[in-house]
């Protein structure tokens, strides 16, 4: 289990992480999502102890990470998987973390085999693996010390369509045997159809939480206006997210009554106005995460 209470992290003037907390429950695939500079990277690294928080905490399996011994038997991590000494090979960089956990040798042999590296890969300096095979291996060196937990950012990277297949069963399956999942990605079909819980955060904040069954089939309003890109403007400035559905309507998560006092306010001529369900999880992270990302709303 993780659990980020009220975690804060602030760099001088400027806060990455504003109070955000929720909970990796045990035997769910919790998705972390949010566009680039949400915070998603901060959290995961202040969850792991490798940032401090300027506020608030994290906990996993009960206590801060730094708390736990041996946590490589506890919690695996990947977070990078570019971060490997270029001039070790698979083999040799997972030996020396088995041995400083106190795992037997046959245990790297079984992490390999598990993550489909071949015994020839596994002696190939790490300078020369692909993206695809770093990934592998960093997956190989989370599962190590077969954690309870794991935590893994952007895992999938580099992995072809049947690595990605791969990659779900591997997580489904851990998630099944009462692990706890936190992974953060930006491949939305996959993590809607691998994800129990979702968390989406933007601008440090966290914009919505719960189960992806629930989320996922929240309402959302499709409306048509006169003057959409006013409209547009009004429901951003007033922290609903704005999208352009493929018929032309905007949609949005703010309620068809929050829409019309906002459009009332704003003296625009509503021509469409209803309530529609939601159409995935990608239309649910652009209607949410709208106001927060680099792309400017659709208007």
């Amino acid at each position: 289990m993780i659990t980020a209470e009220n975690l804060t992290k602030r760099y001088g003037a400027h806060t990455a992480v504003d109070d955000v907390s929720f909970e990796a429950l045990p035997g769910r695939v919790t998705g972390f999502l949010g566009p680039n500079g949400a915070g998603k990277s901060t959290t995961m690294r202040m969850i792991c102890g490798l940032a401090t928080p300027t506020s608030g905490k994290a906990t996993i399996l009960g206590k801060p990470l730094r708390e736990i011994s041996s946590p490589g038997r506890s919690v695996g991590v990947l977070l990078d998987a570019s971060a490997q000494h270029a001039g070790r090979t698979g083999r040799e960089t997972l030996a020396l973390s088995a041995h400083l956990m106190g795992l037997p040798a046959s245990r790297v042999d079984a992490a390999l085999e598990r993550v489909g590296l071949t015994a020839a890969e596994s002696r190939g300096r790490t300078r020369a693996y692909s993206l695809g095979m770093r990934q592998r291996l960093g997956l190989a060196h989370a599962l190590l010390g077969d954690p309870a937990v794991l935590m893994l950012d952007e895992p999938a990277n580099g992995l072809d369509p049947a690595g990605i297949r791969w990659m779900r069963d591997l997580l489904r399956d851990f998630a099944g045997c009462g692990g706890t999942v936190l992974l953060s990605s930006h491949l939305l079909r996959e993590m809607e159809a691998v994800c129990d819980d979702l968390v989406i955060i933007g601008g440090g904040r966290v914009l919505a939480h719960g189960s992806a069954e629930a989320l996922l089939s929240g309402p959302i309003t499709r409306v048509r206006s006169e003057d959409d890109a006013t409209l547009a403007r009004a429901l951003t400035e007033a922290g609903h997210g704005v999208d352009r559905a493929d018929d032309g309507s905007l949609t949005t998560p703010a309620t068809t009554h929050q829409v019309g006092r906002l459009a009332l306010a704003a003296a625009i001529s509503l021509t469409e106005l209803r309530a529609a369900s939601s159409t995935g999880l990608e239309q649910l992270f652009f209607d949410t995460t709208a106001p927060h990302g680099r792309e400017e709303s659709a208007a």
